[in-house]
């Protein structure tokens, strides 16, 4: 990956997330809390059909381990959790943890003419993961930068692609 000074004041500026919880997402919480024996998520989302729970770096591991069971007990809902960064690029890589991600770039969209940040995949199959089904997770991901990300700077990208490196 090949930065420019510009790429790093983006990449490399310093988030935060702020929402108000609803009493369903208070319940996530407790269930959380709970499941996992006693770790707290830092940050819980649900957007669409998914529920993001952000843990500290620490507890992502061991926090993964009750996935399974936690996604057959929640059938209706799409289950992930997701290590809570401080910084953009590694909020990104959290995303997409199980995936090889080749590189990823600041492009402008030629027919708005705003910026996005691209995420080039080597294969095809793991870039259709990454979006999910109809597209269903891109969207998501997008939605949570729109919403529920506070960028220090206010410096931040329109839009997160999955691309395909041919």
């Amino acid at each position: 990956m090949f930065y420019t000074i510009a790429d790093d004041l983006i990449f490399y500026q310093l988030l935060s997330f702020k929402k108000k919880y609803s009493n369903f997402e208070l319940k996530l919480r407790e269930y959380f809390y709970e499941k996992t024996q006693g770790i707290y998520p830092e940050f819980l989302l649900v957007v669409r059909q998914f529920i993001f729970f952000f843990v500290k770096k620490h507890n992502y591991f061991s926090t993964k381990v009750y996935l399974d069971s936690m996604r057959r007990e929640i059938g209706s809902r799409k289950i992930i959790i997701i290590r809570i960064e401080k910084t953009l690029i590694n909020l990104l890589f959290s995303f997409f943890p199980d995936l090889n991600i080749e590189n990823v770039k600041i492009e402008f969209d030629k027919k708005s003419g705003k910026r996005e940040i691209s995420i080039y995949f080597l294969f095809f199959e793991e870039r259709g993961i990454a979006i999910g089904r109809n597209g269903e997770y891109i969207r998501a991901v997008n939605e949570i930068f729109d919403r529920y990300v506070v960028f220090e700077n206010k410096y931040n990208p329109l839009k997160v692609n999955c691309k395909y490196k041919n």
